[in-house]
């Protein structure tokens, strides 16, 4: 596979950003090529192509290279808790992580199927929001799901809808990730406080049968 254009696409310099209070990261351009190799250690649980087979780990296929750095850093660091990710993350260097993510996000996210008697529901409150007094997710995340890299609003399309019911009920609860400057960081959980246990459902199963093509 031929991912070489990409580090032309990325290749205009190196900036930095605060990913922890005080402590600096620098946000290297990264090699996909060099990523699918680094890649190895990922694929028993987010798949070859970042479409993890079991729902229990999120898939990572078209996730945006920043966002994927920003979350490795945080796994790294303890601010995002989880074992098995502190470990691998753990293993990286700042170069490993841009180039992994730069491999990932070339990666075409599968969809799943939106179960339909939620499909109504869900498309509203990803549409419109009004169900929930909440403003629209495609506000955010863009009418397929591909999110914005600019505003650094992840992509969410094809998502397994546990994992999305989790971190939707983990935001209403609250959750943070990081003690970074990160803008966005609080908005999820504004937004998600508002929400039912039945709106988080119809959102999960809704965003797992979304495409990124529509």
């Amino acid at each position: 596979m031929r991912l070489s254009f990409l580090a032309a696409f990325l290749a205009f310099g190196v900036h930095t950003s605060v990913f922890a209070v005080g402590v600096t990261v620098p946000q290297l351009v990264g090699d996909a090529e060099a990523g699918q190799t680094k890649s190895a250690a990922c694929v028993a649980c987010h798949g070859v192509d970042g479409n993890s087979v079991d729902p229990a780990f999120a898939k990572i296929a078209g996730q945006h290279a920043d966002y994927t750095v920003r979350h490795l850093h945080l796994f790294k660091s303890g601010e995002r808790e989880n074992a098995i990710m502190t470990a691998q993350a753990g293993l990286l260097s700042d170069q490993d992580m841009s180039d992994i993510a730069a491999y990932f996000a070339m990666q075409k996210v599968r969809a799943g199927i939106t179960d339909e008697t939620l499909l109504a529901r869900g498309q509203a409150l990803y549409r419109g929001g009004a169900i929930a007094g909440v403003p629209s997710c495609m506000g955010c995340h863009g009418p397929s799901g591909r999110g914005n890299p600019a505003a650094k609003y992840p992509a969410v399309a094809g998502q397994h809808s546990s994992y999305s019911k989790a971190q939707l009920e983990r935001f209403r609860g609250g959750m943070i990730y990081g003690k970074d400057n990160y803008a966005n960081k609080q908005v999820m959980s504004q937004v998600a406080k508002n929400l039912t246990d039945a709106d988080i459902d119809a959102l999960a199963s809704y965003l797992e049968g979304l495409h990124t093509t529509e």
